[in-house]
């Protein structure tokens, strides 16, 4: 995500404070979604409303649809017959464009007083969490093979929170900011929300959701050219912005070897920008369970088997390994392989108690075969439970638990078993 940052010259005397009146906001409540409950049954019909659609989605700059030639197709992991969206890939000049639109919109968005600007986030978070509150879990899970409880807290209850506390410290911020002595320049934030303009290319296998979030802005009062919609590949993105005059930030979701190349690109060009860009970089990680030998082990279980296998371990922080005392093994062996019995795999929609989904696309699939044909294969390593996948249908991978004891093997290592590209 490109990000455009603003510099502010201040003309004011010595170090002072606006005055603003406390944002009050509350953490979104998670909703149980029971049997017979109104969010069911709204969800219900949203899956309902998009079975075996398959939503068009363009590239969007300012107000423009742009449909390009480079189709592409987000599929359900569940059930890859089924293609959730088609959409287009950006090319290098409609990015180069939806940037000189950004930065001739950046002067007037960065006018607007930060309350206003806040209000489009605060209105966005109320519509999520009220009329199309369904409609984005129902993206998601078809989608990304979100199970019902995944969804709510990431497409929802998350989403909403980030939007509303955001717009409630952005103006706190600007309540707080110290204003420079004479002559002097403060640097801001590089966020949209306090007056910068982004281009947004979202992840192919979360489209569908990102563009209903989208729209929502939108809808919400978000003006043209403040955010465009801009689906590409990696490399010819990153290549673009990368060479922008007027980079001024990145806000990267990914694997370690893109961030790396971004952040070295970055570098490369430092010459040409305008500004000293910001780079953030959420990557692959490699979470683990350290357990003490006076550790409760039904506590330990459980909390093991939720972080290692809830949304299929496909989180940075998923438990990937767990180091466990000779002593205390037998027994959490045991009911690591009890739980794991119960463990519910199938289709997040035909079974809203679905726990344990696909994996996101054939990419993760393949990468997380391969690396379960090398643990059948290591005299190193022992499948204790799971092991098996298909593909047949939708991108299967059993949970699996292997047992070691060399902690340097390098599946105990290795970020990529699960990485995001």
């Amino acid at each position: 995500m490109l990000r455009l940052r603003r510099a502010v010259w201040q003309s004011w005397r010595g170090f002072k404070t606006f005055s603003c009146s406390a944002v009050e906001v509350k953490n979104e409540p998670i909703l149980g979604f029971k049997e017979g409950s109104q969010e069911r049954k709204e969800l219900l019909q949203a899956l309902e409303n998009l079975k075996g659609t398959t939503e068009e989605i363009p590239c969007v700059v300012g107000d423009e649809q742009v449909w390009t030639t480079d189709i592409r197709y987000q599929l359900s992991p569940f059930n890859h017959s089924h293609k959730v969206a088609k959409f287009c890939y950006a090319d290098k000049e409609l990015i180069n464009k939806a940037i000189l639109a950004s930065v001739a919109a950046r002067k007037e968005w960065d006018l607007k007083n930060v309350q206003d600007r806040a209000q489009i986030l605060f209105k966005a978070a109320d519509v999520i969490s009220g009329p199309r509150r369904a409609e984005v879990l129902a993206k998601t899970m078809l989608g990304q093979g979100k199970t019902i409880i995944q969804a709510e807290i990431d497409a929802a209850a998350e989403l909403i929170d980030f939007f509303r506390f955001n717009a409630k410290h952005a103006i706190e911020l600007e309540a707080q900011q110290p204003l420079d002595a004479p002559g002097s320049t403060n640097t801001m934030l590089y966020r949209g929300l306090e007056g910068n303009v982004v281009l947004w290319k979202p992840s192919d296998t979360a489209m569908s959701a990102s563009y209903a979030v989208y729209q929502i802005l939108r809808e919400c009062g978000m003006p043209p050219n403040i955010i465009q919609f801009l689906p590409a590949d990696g490399p010819v993105f990153g290549d673009a912005i990368t060479a922008s005059e007027h980079l001024a930030g990145i806000n990267f979701t990914g694997s370690v070897p893109t961030f790396k190349r971004l952040w070295k690109q970055v570098g490369e060009n430092l010459d040409r920008y305008k500004n000293f860009p910001r780079i953030a970089g959420e990557c692959g990680g490699k979470n683990f369970h350290f357990v003490h030998k006076s550790a409760d082990v039904q506590s330990v279980v459980l909390g093991t088997i939720r972080s290692a296998f809830e949304y299929g371990g496909q989180k940075c922080s998923a438990c990937s390994r767990m180091y466990v005392p000779d002593t205390l093994w037998p027994q959490i062996k045991q009911e690591l392989l009890s739980v794991h019995k119960e463990i519910k795999v199938g289709d997040p929609v035909e079974d809203l108690n679905t726990f344990f989904s696909a994996v996101i696309d054939d990419k993760s699939f393949g990468r997380i075969k391969k690396w379960l044909d090398y643990a059948k294969a290591s005299s190193n390593l022992k499948i204790i439970a799971g092991g098996n996948c298909s593909d047949q249908k939708g991108y299967f991978v059993e949970p699996t638990i292997i047992e070691t004891k060399d902690p340097q093997d390098v599946i105990m290592k290795e970020v990529k078993i699960f990485d995001i590209d």
